[in-house]
């Protein structure tokens, strides 16, 4: 029987082998049994003589073998290929290419194509990407492509011939990786040895397990002394810290399962005079024919002033992260900060523009009560009333200073202050304001900074914060006013929003209730209060933070919940010495018959005010606004005091007003009157030099004491 007949299921293979391995192999078997019919090889009993002599080729030949048919490329091989494939066999028999090799389907496809093209592929150490053993593994192959002809000559398939070469690419790699290794190694100990630094060179051997070494190291481990030329390991270990001597072991023992037999390790060797130096150990073990490890050549550097450097360089490292974890608190801290000063500083603003308001509106009650009195001083049942009226509009008039405060829109007075002599003079006062269960503690340092500031509004502050101090003590408890000098040289390390210098702090401690973070978060937005109702306004501490932000300090809180409480008030050194008080009797309020022009753009302020004016004997003009006042003046020269709003609309403004009033030809004196000043009158919170200001609302006696200054100043 011909070999064409080994192809039919029904044939004995083994019988009609012909003594070939490869035709009586369990490929044979598999191919005769499997059903070609649903493949592009087809029925086997229709096979074409080419494609029967290439299944022959194939099997026969003891190399891995696959021929690829068809567009489909389906796979038939022989018994070398079928241990190649491992577990995808018997699954790849019969399958297109693609879907058996499927993670290097591009490459296959590329391959099928190409060779039934009639050209011819061949890759050496081609790297591919495998399935194996359920995981991508990195394989590298021969791999030589053939096209195969039909009966017609034309391509019909692809043999293909496969050798894997993983192994020889991995110990190719090893090998150089060890060449690279030892060339680098030869560098640094050649460079070692030209700079000096090289303690000495050793070897160990692997079979006495003794070393031996040149005379530098000898002397590094002080061996000079017995007369011997080799030592155990137990004797070099005198020499070594005892936190290395382990280490040093273990990595000598390490080398021998390193597939480079690489020793390396850094250890601390004692010098003569007792201290330890870095040095670093380096060596490659040697073996024998058989892989037995034989010896151990070494060299030992000195490294010790790199390990100090590096040592310096991570504390530093250490204490950066550190520095800049703390400034990036900071920074978030002030920003937190910023963004409540915006907040408070919109609502500043609307609460300044109602206070203007009014502050207006008082002023005509006033005024008009104050009329009211004088026209009915002989019905004593109204007297009674009117006082009560006029009591609340002065309690009005405080809220609405209050309000201003807060906005930071009230003009200040400041002058030097000594804050010892201040909290000296306070301390009965303060302390009366308390009951005897809470004890009141002043600490001044010695020596303390004098301030520029408002003290009326300094002490208005400070009584502010005790108050606030007393209502946190639920019982007994204690209040300390502290006076320090703080010196600071960084806004954001010390997390308070002031530039660096000299500052001098007034701080509130109690040990109260403390404040959970959401009250903490408002505690100075104004009208804000915990108390019950009727007990505040809740304008206190939106006073205090209006006229310490006002004064170019800050406020810093700190507090807990059940610890209590600490408010400190920073507020810029003053290097001028406290003033001595002013003597002299206090003006008195009198009568004139000089010419005030009232400038005033409300119209009832205006009436009351001209009606208070002449019942005062000033012979009063009057204008709504700044552009007729002028008018006026230009009239009426004998204009001997301008008293005049502040805010009005107009396309002149109050303080132009009053420089032209004031100057040649005219002369005259200059009275502001406003519950609201703005920044025409006044900068960085205090009035420019030599304005005279009547805060609204003013009664009968503050009206002529005022007019009546500015007049006699004037001559």
């Amino acid at each position: 029987m011909s070999l064409l007949s080994v192809m039919k299921p029904e044939t004995a293979w083994p019988e009609q082998s012909f003594d070939c391995d490869g035709w009586r192999g369990e490929m044979a078997a598999r191919i005769a049994d499997f059903d070609w019919s649903g493949t592009a090889l087809g029925p086997i009993d229709q096979w074409s003589k080419s494609l029967r002599a290439a299944v022959q080729l194939l099997l026969a030949s003891p190399v891995p073998l696959v021929m690829l048919w068809g567009r489909p490329g389906t796979m038939i091989y022989n018994d070398a290929y079928a241990g190649f494939a491992e577990g995808r066999h018997p699954f790849l028999l019969g399958k297109p290419v693609e879907e058996g090799w499927s993670e290097i389907a591009a490459f296959n496809r590329n391959v099928v194509d190409t060779c039934l093209s009639g050209a011819t592929l061949s890759y050496s150490d081609k790297r591919l990407t495998l399935h194996r053993n359920g995981q991508p593994e990195d394989v590298w192959m021969d791999l030589h492509y053939s096209p195969v002809a039909e009966d017609d000559g034309h391509p019909a398939g692809v043999l293909s011939i496969v050798f894997e070469t993983t192994g020889k690419v991995l110990a190719e790699q090893r090998r150089d990786a060890a060449e690279r290794a030892f060339r680098e190694a030869n560098e640094r100990l050649k460079l070692a040895l030209s700079s000096g630094i090289v303690l000495g060179t050793w070897v160990w051997d692997a079979v006495t397990e003794r070393f031996s070494g040149d005379e530098r190291f000898v002397k590094v481990f002080a061996l000079q002394t017995g007369g011997e030329d080799t030592w155990p390991f137990d004797r070099l270990a005198g020499g070594l810290h005892p936190e290395d001597i382990e280490r040093v072991r273990e990595s000598m023992r390490g080398a021998l399962s390193r597939e480079d037999g690489r020793h390396e390790v850094e250890l601390r060797i004692r010098a003569p005079e007792g201290q330890y130096r870095w040095a670093l150990s380096s060596g490659r073990y040697e073996f024998d024919n058989a892989g037995k490890p034989v010896r151990l050549p070494g060299v030992l550097v000195d490294i010790h002033e790199r390990k100090i450097a590096e040592d310096k360089l991570l504390r530093l490292t250490q204490t950066l992260e550190e520095r800049v974890a703390e400034a990036v608190t900071a920074r978030v801290e002030a920003e937190e900060r910023f963004r409540q000063v915006q907040k408070l500083e919109a609502i500043g603003n609307l609460t300044g523009g109602v206070a203007h308001d009014f502050n207006n509106v008082l002023q005509i009650i006033s005024a008009n009560l104050q009329l009211i009195e004088l026209a009915t001083r002989d019905r004593p049942d109204l007297t009674r009333r009117l006082h009560v009226v006029s009591e609340a509009v002065t309690r009005g008039g405080k809220l609405a200073a209050q309000m201003l405060a807060f906005a930071r829109r009230q003009p200040l007075n400041p002058a030097v202050v000594n804050p010892a002599k201040l909290v000296s003079d306070m301390c009965e006062f303060l302390q009366r304001a308390l009951p005897e269960s809470i004890k009141l503690t002043t600490s001044v340092a010695d020596g303390v900074w004098n301030l520029f500031v408002d003290r009326s509004q300094l002490e208005n502050a400070l009584l502010n914060l005790v108050i606030n101090s007393r209502d946190a003590i639920r019982e007994g408890g204690n209040i300390l006013l502290e006076v320090t000098n703080a010196e600071l040289a960084d806004g954001h390390a010390s997390g308070l929003a002031l530039p660096a210098g000299e500052y001098v702090r007034l701080a509130v401690t109690d040990d109260g209730a403390g404040m959970p973070d959401s009250v903490k978060a408002r505690m100075f937005e104004p009208f804000y209060s915990t108390k019950a109702e009727g007990q505040g306004t809740g304008l206190g501490l939106s006073m205090v933070f209006g006229f310490v932000s006002q004064s170019s300090g800050c406020v810093d809180v700190k507090t807990q919940v059940g610890v209590g409480t600490s408010v400190a008030l920073y507020f810029p050194r003053c290097l001028q010495a406290e003033a001595a008080s002013p003597g002299g009797v206090r003006p008195r309020a009198s009568r004139g018959g000089e010419v005030v022009l009232v400038v005033e753009d409300d119209p009832d302020v205006r009436l009351a005010t001209i009606d208070m004016l002449a019942q005062l004997g000033y012979k009063v003009l009057s204008a709504q606004d700044a552009d007729s006042a002028l008018a006026a003046l230009q009239t009426n020269r004998d204009v001997d005091l301008l008293f005049t709003d502040v805010v009005m609309p107009g396309t002149i403004r109050a303080n132009e007003l009053a420089k032209i009033a004031s100057a040649p030809p005219y002369g005259a004196a200059v009275v502001f009157a406003s519950g609201y000043t703005r920044d025409i009158i006044f900068h960085e919170g205090r009035l420019d030099e030599g304005v005279v200001l009547l805060k609204k609302p003013f009664t009968f006696d503050e009206l002529a004491r005022t007019i009546r200054q500015a007049l006699d100043a004037r001559r």
